[in-house]
């Protein structure tokens, strides 16, 4: 089985180090790479291509939200999980209209960062429940029911609300008996439909509009 490979982005060694090693003990985790600041982290990720980079939000020379832009401008392939102190609603709702898939407060069980990155890593989002929470009583109320949001057919309003559930393509599709291909597409449409660069902003603008709840 090839091993997910894994980018540590932190500012502090002693944290960045932990991490590291806690990440060493699973055999499916291979960390190939870390980084002290966003223009590193940017770097590292050119050079060394990772499947999904752990990025703390409070960094020198270039913050979290700066990098996850950055990384989406150049189409960089990586899936990113924010790791981080900060649980502000204003950051929350940054970090995942910057493109992260995952939202991480640190001090979790090591079993909820491990399982985050592999979620993450399948093509699902995470957010723990109480980053949910905070993101949902932050958009609550600031955006009525739009008209793109007419032009979800009822399939894809089907879909959407698996998707805000975490399943992953391959268990949408066995939920609605069609076949994964099918459910990349109906991904797709309600991708653009909603102005979402991701899965877990397609799932923050349907929060926002009311379609699905948290």
């Amino acid at each position: 089985m090839t091993p997910i490979r894994i980018l540590v982005a932190d500012d502090h060694p002693i944290v960045r180090d932990g991490l590291i090693a806690i990440l060493g003990t699973q055999s499916d985790f291979e960390v190939v790479g870390k980084a002290g600041d966003g223009l590193e982290t940017l770097g590292q990720v050119d050079k060394l291509r990772p499947d999904v980079l752990l990025l703390d939000l409070e960094m020198p020379h270039m913050d979290g939200v700066e990098t996850l832009r950055h990384l989406r401008e150049t189409r960089a392939t990586v899936r990113t999980i924010v790791f981080t102190a900060f649980d502000t609603d204003e950051r929350i709702v940054g970090a995942v209209q910057a493109g992260a898939q995952g939202y991480l407060l640190k001090g979790v069980p090591r079993e909820e960062i491990f399982n985050a990155i592999r979620v993450v890593h399948a093509g699902g989002s995470l957010l723990q429940p109480v980053i949910a929470s905070k993101l949902l009583k932050q958009v609550s109320g600031e955006r009525k029911p739009s008209p793109d949001m007419d032009a979800l057919t009822p399939r894809e309003q089907h879909v959407l609300k698996l998707l805000a559930q975490g399943l992953q393509n391959k268990e949408i599709a066995a939920e609605l008996v069609i076949t994964e291909r099918t459910v990349k597409f109906y991904v797709s449409s309600i991708l653009s439909k909603l102005g979402a660069g991701n899965r877990t902003e397609a799932v923050t603008h349907a929060v926002q509009r009311g379609l699905v709840k948290l």
